[in-house]
């Protein structure tokens, strides 16, 4: 997929050395293209995740407005040793996943933790910035520790390069429906020291996807899986 989305930008970017009539048709085919895309191979459980770097905001000793400074992380630095729960979404502020989806993970947070897992992650294909502000928006607590990850609870990651995204076999774009771009399908997973343990993925995934599908990857059913073990 990654391949064919370099094609498009390719012939939209050479579009602007034509006229606008050429350019509105390199854009039309570029359209039908992504909206065609075939949907990547999901990662397998008992696959080790991928190995990216996530750029993440920590927060700093300072009494500047804005107390934070980049910080790299890498995949092991969030899941070599541990036993993690990470769902993942299509993007902060949009309904379902404001309204449902972390809400319930937030709730169930405690619970989780008791049943022998470490953390709680909360992914999606936006910046630092822009899932702290949601964090926020949601009320969740903040972790106000110099070096925190952000939150008390359920930690929200930013793949905003889609770089983890990509790797788990989950990218999606969607260009018509939403206009969204390259986001990630919704997913959840348990991981146990950067392995797979289990996998629950939304039905029926398609690239530029109309139903936004909300059935196994919620906090019930990971809840409800930690219970079995």
């Amino acid at each position: 997929m990654m391949k064919l989305l370099l094609t498009l930008t390719t012939l939209l970017a050479s579009a602007n050395a034509f006229s606008p009539a050429s350019t509105a048709r390199f854009a039309n085919t570029a359209l039908r293209m992504s909206s065609t895309m075939s949907t990547t191979t999901a990662i397998s459980e008992g696959t080790a995740i991928p190995s990216v770097t996530f750029k993440t905001r920590t927060r700093i000793e300072s009494s500047d407005e804005n107390p934070f400074d980049w910080k790299d992380l890498t995949s092991d630095d969030l899941f070599k040793g541990k036993r993690i729960v990470l769902f993942s979404l299509p993007g902060a502020f949009t309904p379902t996943c404001s309204s449902t989806h972390l809400p319930g993970y937030e709730k169930e947070y405690e619970n989780m933790k008791s049943m022998g897992v470490d953390d709680v992650y909360c992914l999606s294909v936006n910046d630092a910035f822009v899932m702290r502000q949601w964090g926020l928006a949601q009320g969740c607590e903040e972790d106000k520790t110099v070096g925190s990850l952000g939150f008390k609870k359920v930690k929200l990651l930013p793949d905003g390069a889609c770089l983890f995204t990509r790797g788990m076999g989950m990218s999606c774009t969607w260009v018509s429906e939403r206009g969204f771009g390259e986001r990630s399908w919704r997913y959840s997973a348990v991981i146990d020291d950067g392995k797979v343990e289990k996998l629950f993925i939304e039905p029926n995934r398609e690239q530029n996807s109309g139903p936004d599908p909300f059935e196994v990857s919620d906090a019930t059913t990971m809840v409800n899986y930690l219970k079995s073990k």
